[in-house]
């Protein structure tokens, strides 16, 4: 069997993190699939999913690694009119950003319960906020 379920967020910044460990839990446990893998996916090509340590420092660290890596202030190709969309493309940082964090990432379920390491939380990080957001919570199993 498979789920599709979705989780809605709403970002207020432009770069944003948000630990959704919480609502995914809740999600696959209303799913009533008990094994099998859960894949959580961004659905947005300026956003990310990751899986790491839920501390306000490494949120703080990883903004400024990638703040620094890709700076604002570059001279992107992307900032140039886009005739598909009749207006200019300013984001390109938010899709670099998202091209190395990663739109996915999947975890085992057993016995109704997500196996992950007791620091592992599931991010999704906003890059190019604020926006109405939709994650795909893919809980596939038995």
């Amino acid at each position: 069997m498979i789920k599709v379920i979705p989780l809605e967020i709403m970002t207020d910044k432009y770069n944003q993190y948000f630990i959704i460990t919480e609502d995914v839990k809740k999600i696959v446990a209303s799913s009533k699939i008990k094994n099998g893998m859960v894949t959580v996916e961004t659905k947005h090509t300026t956003t990310g999913i990751t899986i790491n340590e839920a501390l306000e420092c490494l949120e703080s660290d990883i903004d400024v690694f990638l703040a620094n890596l890709i700076p604002e202030d570059a001279p992107y190709s992307h900032c140039h009119m886009l005739r598909d969309y009749g207006s200019t493309g300013g984001n390109p940082t938010g899709h670099l950003k998202s091209m190395l964090v990663g739109n996915h990432c999947h975890i085992p379920l057993v016995d109704g319960k997500l196996v992950a390491g007791s620091a592992q939380d599931i991010w999704f990080c906003e890059f190019d906020g604020p926006s109405q957001r939709t994650i795909n919570i893919i809980i596939q199993g038995e």
